[in-house]
């Protein structure tokens, strides 16, 4: 019986998992990959920038030390996020139209994140860069596609109550 060939949503996800062990931060591990026309343009990983030490060759993370909740306070982290990382690395000519794939795991456990998502701060950087959609694995093989146009149009830095008065 022949083996089954693996879909394409979860080979580039696969991808994006391997990209992630190269991750330095000691609470949450990502890795993202960008695909466009099924040729990878570009991967990125969560890591301090180029020339400065990592998390894990300090030994120590500011945001655990200071009990920051995740999604809380991104300002005191040393880290640039896995989808900043690839967008950096891609000319935009080959972002437009593009598809980001994003995976991340505990850095402590290894288990799967199950509630990965792009920040506020990276949500802005994918729609800049023309990124189309962005798919997040859920699980070893479940995954959820985000369609970047709702990020658009539900932009989630204008207040609720911004047009009530």
């Amino acid at each position: 019986m022949p083996k089954a060939r693996v879909d394409k949503e979860n080979y580039y996800l696969n991808i994006a998992e391997t990209v992630l062990m190269r991750s330095t931060c000691l609470r949450r591990n990502y890795g993202a990959i960008i695909v466009r026309d099924d040729e990878v343009v570009a991967t990125g990983y969560n890591g301090a920038p180029r020339g400065r030490k990592n998390c894990i060759d300090l030994g120590r993370c500011i945001r655990e030390e200071l009990q920051i909740p995740s999604g809380q306070r991104y300002e005191l982290c040393r880290s640039v996020h896995a989808e900043a990382n690839a967008i950096i690395s891609a000319a935009r000519s080959e972002t437009l139209g593009a598809t980001l794939y994003l995976a991340g795991r505990d850095a402590q456990s290894g288990e799967l994140l199950h509630d990965t998502t792009c920040c506020s701060m990276c949500r802005r950087l994918v729609i800049n860069a023309g990124i189309e959609k962005v798919v997040v694995r859920n699980t070893e093989t479940d995954y959820s596609v985000v369609a970047v146009q709702d990020w658009i149009d539900q932009d989630d830095t204008i207040p609720e109550d911004a047009g009530a008065k």
